[in-house]
């Protein structure tokens, strides 16, 4: 089984989807909200969380061969302020102290494609100094089904000792205007699940803030699938 540290662990999107490969395992978790927090106690009673990214030190969890996480988007997202690099709740700089010590062999991480550029070439050259090749790609969730478009860029990075400096430019302007036009064929405009109405659902405004910051798991397994059947040969 590979062995895997879930950052931002939310809801539990990225170890659910490790679940369905059946060959990953999620030995510890790091998530700050307590709603959140209940969640993950429910569905993995026996695994660690730690609540504090920035005082979580990347060797106190064991070896791990995969780290993951959607580090927080709102610095750069369209519905908030993109103060980016300067919001406070910039946490890629904790994600990859802990990168770094952990030394994991694959990274997976998640955002909106709204980072700019120049930060993502601050990424790349982060992780290529840890000796990981970087492989990036924009997937929208309704490849895997979901009724909604939600675009976000998958960061996958596998630490060879080589870096391959400026091989994450290779995915970078994917065309994705043939997934939108068959968005708009088959399902129209695509609208939420669970409506902003008093419906009677149990921790209502946590649920919903939760669902909206989770990843589609969907999406998640195919990347960490592909993984366990690289680690396969």
């Amino acid at each position: 089984m590979l062995k895997m540290l879930d950052l931002f662990s939310g809801i539990g999107g990225f170890s659910l989807a490790a679940s369905w490969t059946g060959a990953i395992e999620t030995i510890a978790f790091c998530e700050i909200e307590p709603f959140c927090q209940k969640v993950l106690k429910k569905h993995w009673p026996d695994v660690p969380i730690f609540p504090d990214i920035t005082k979580l030190r990347g060797d106190e969890v064991g070896t791990v061969d995969i780290v993951c996480g959607g580090f927080p988007c709102q610095p750069w997202s369209i519905a908030g302020e993109q103060l980016g690099e300067c919001d406070t709740r910039n946490l890629w700089p904790a994600t990859f102290e802990i990168i770094s010590k952990a030394k994991p062999r694959w990274f997976v991480g998640e955002n909106v494609p709204g980072l700019s550029d120049e930060y993502l070439d601050e990424i790349y050259t982060n992780l290529e100094s840890e000796g990981f090749t970087v492989w990036p790609i924009e997937i929208p969730a309704v490849i895997v089904g979901s009724p909604h478009f939600r675009n976000r860029l998958w960061i996958v990075a596998h630490a060879n000792g080589e870096g391959l400096e400026g091989i994450h430019n290779e995915g970078r302007g994917i065309n994705l205007q043939p997934v939108k036009k068959t968005v708009s064929r088959y399902i129209g405009n695509p609208t939420p699940r669970i409506y902003r109405r008093s419906d009677g659902i149990p921790n209502k405004m946590d649920r919903l803030k939760s669902l909206g910051n989770s990843i589609v798991p969907a999406v998640a397994f195919q990347l960490l699938n592909g993984i366990v059947e690289t680690e396969r040969g």
